[in-house]
């Protein structure tokens, strides 16, 4: 088959199984063959194994880990090779914050890059007063060793880059802050340090580095998100950070859960929560982590096991005082409710879940964590035949979706729109599913 071909019938098979229209040319396919798209979504990546008669994404070339040719690469979190030591220059394996956080299916990095830095730190909340830029920037010429006040400056910014992110509409903003941080942090890691101040900058990276494939998550980036994962889990390793090792741990395993892996994402997620019992037991990581692996569970068809894990989830409300940092471990228990009421959509329990879901709508949630409730709302209409709450659900997540530009909304867009079909000849349905087309088309 030619390049034409293979793309005409990956554009027949989507339509044919999924009712979904598709522009893929001989130009796309070519792209794949060079390795410049390494993993299109999962519904492209099925069509070409149908077309291409292969059983795994692997015997196509589709890799989800940057530079490293796994068939199986959530399994393989942890790197080949040294860990992370003072002193190293840690090979080729270290990525500057460029490489990390810039990718070519960002579109927007260009012009986000002539955004004022400084007048985006000054919008945000700073923790513990106003930063030393110079101290920060200065750090990094030079043989001069870091001391801790400088240390200090780089965690306050952390935590401000955290709150920027919670914040913004579009999480694509905070790129450009995060790499001019990472590009700081990895220059020092190859520096010679005295071992405690080379741990705290290791524990200070891997904060950093899940920030960075939480960009790249909201983005659909999905290879440079497990990337910079699984380089935050060797730098908490190194840094003897249970708690933020654990957290990257579940990120990491999140992707394989949204990839519906959800084989891949159980096991990963017990030794993260393993991890997490190491750790500080006054945090909700462990309760996170429960939260995540119940999503799983819901995958696997375990009403059981998830409700299980549901409830060692809520035992985060037991916990006394603050049981997060707000930055890389944001779990406090409040979004229990949209996660259980996505569980009960995915074992196909609409009668559970449309309760829970209201409840949380009524919650002050984020744009794209409304969007996600709601999207799980048109999705009980889809499994009560209930046209006209796709509709109204539906078309509520869509608004979002184009508000946000989040990435994780429009992924759940693109599942509710494959369960549409048997709908379409609802002519307000027919018009939801042209939106959601128009949607995909533009971030494609």
């Amino acid at each position: 088959m030619s390049r034409q071909e293979v793309a005409e019938a990956v554009n027949t098979y989507l339509w044919e199984t999924y009712g979904t229209r598709t522009s893929l040319d001989a130009n796309h396919v070519g792209k794949l063959e060079r390795g410049e798209h390494r993993w299109p979504k999962p519904a492209t990546r099925e069509a070409f194994r149908a077309v291409l008669k292969a059983s795994r994404d692997a015997d196509l070339g589709f890799y989800i880990t940057r530079g490293q040719r796994h068939t199986d690469p959530v399994l393989h979190w942890m790197p080949p090779g040294q860990p992370l030591t003072a002193g190293d220059d840690h090979g080729g394996g270290w990525l500057t914050g460029r490489q990390i956080t810039d990718t070519g299916d960002m579109n927007r990095r260009e012009l986000l890059r002539l955004l004022s830095l400084t007048g985006a730190l000054l919008a945000a909340p700073v923790p513990g007063g106003q930063l030393d830029w110079a101290r920060i920037e200065s750090s990094s010429d030079g043989d001069k060793r870091l001391d801790p006040a400088t240390l200090d400056e780089y965690e306050g910014l952390n935590l401000q880059l955290w709150a920027t992110f919670g914040a913004a509409e579009s999480k694509m903003a905070v790129s450009p802050l995060v790499n001019r941080q990472l590009t700081t942090l990895t220059a020092n890691l190859r520096r010679s340090h005295t071992t405690s101040v080379h741990r705290r900058l290791c524990g200070i990276t891997a904060d950093l580095l899940q920030l960075a494939g939480e960009v790249a998550f909201d983005a659909n980036a999905y290879s440079e998100a497990a990337h910079c994962y699984v380089l935050a889990a060797t730098a908490a390793r190194e840094a003897a950070a249970y708690d933020l090792w654990a957290c990257a741990m579940i990120r990491h395993a999140f992707i394989s859960v949204y990839e519906r892996d959800f084989r891949q994402a159980a096991p990963m997620l017990e030794v993260a929560a393993g991890l997490a019992s190491n750790g500080n037991s006054a945090l909700s990581t462990r309760h996170w982590a429960h939260t995540v692996r119940a999503q799983a569970l819901a995958g696997l068809g375990d009403l059981g096991g998830c409700r299980r894990a549901l409830d060692q989830a809520e035992e985060v409300n037991r916990l006394p005082g603050r049981v997060h940092n707000g930055g890389w471990l944001r779990f406090d228990g409040s979004r229990i409710a949209e996660e259980r009421g996505a569980c009960y959509v995915e074992l196909g329990r609409p009668d559970l879940a449309e309760p829970v879901l209201s409840g949380a709508l009524s919650q002050s949630l984020s744009v794209r964590r409304r969007g996600a409730v709601l999207t799980d709302l048109a999705m009980v209409g889809v499994q009560r035949s209930e046209a006209h709450q796709i509709v109204l659900y539906g078309g509520a997540a869509l608004d979002t979706a184009r508000q946000s530009g989040s990435g994780v909304v429009g992924a759940k867009l693109n599942r509710l729109q494959h369960h549409l079909q048997p709908f379409l000849a609802d002519t307000h349905v027919q018009h939801l599913n042209s939106q959601i087309n128009a949607l995909m088309r533009a971030r494609d």
